[in-house]
């Protein structure tokens, strides 16, 4: 005999915000974009905001193609800053810092355009970013430090790697 269908459990709290905790250190703010007749406007970092106390030291844009993987990556020197412009988008982080209070922990987290926010990731949080959409996502990343194009601080691994208890389903990644 069947068991029946099952309840979901509660994902979101009634304003919206996502009831999963996160990893230490890691941060999203939600972005709010006015329109009108002529386009729109989004604000995507303001230093006033405290919501990052490094200074905007480098910012670049990157793109994903719909399918694409980029991870695992991990750095050593820097925190990421990534805002999500358009798209959409799954995050997938783990922490694999010995002394953090989430030490072992993932998180998958979906992103859009049409709920834009800014992401901080801390240095040694890996990180792989999945295109879920059917156009290419664009994204603004402002790490903390400037890109060492003569020494990067950027770590990989591959994407079917047995140190990150995670599978990505029909993985194609860089």
């Amino acid at each position: 005999m069947s068991a029946g269908p099952k309840k979901d459990a509660a994902s979101v709290a009634p304003d919206g915000t996502p009831l999963a905790p996160l990893i230490d250190g890691v941060e999203i703010r939600h972005a709010v974009t006015q329109t009108d007749e002529r386009g729109s406007i989004c604000e995507i970092l303001d230093p006033a905001w405290g919501f990052s106390k490094d200074p905007i030291v480098y910012v670049y844009e990157l793109t994903i193609r719909p399918g694409k993987i980029k991870g695992w990556h991990v750095h050593h020197e820097h925190d990421d800053r990534i805002y999500i412009s358009r798209g959409e988008l799954k995050v997938v982080l783990y922490d694999d810092r010995a002394d953090s209070p989430t030490h072992g922990m993932v998180n998958e987290i979906h992103r859009s355009e049409y709920h834009r926010s800014i992401m901080v990731i801390p240095a040694f949080v890996f990180h792989a970013h999945q295109n879920i959409g059917d156009r290419d996502v664009a994204l603004i990343s402002m790490p903390t430090r400037a890109y060492n194009h003569g020494d990067p601080d950027v770590y990989r691994l591959p994407l079917d790697t047995d140190q990150i208890p995670y599978r990505f389903e029909n993985p194609s990644g860089w």
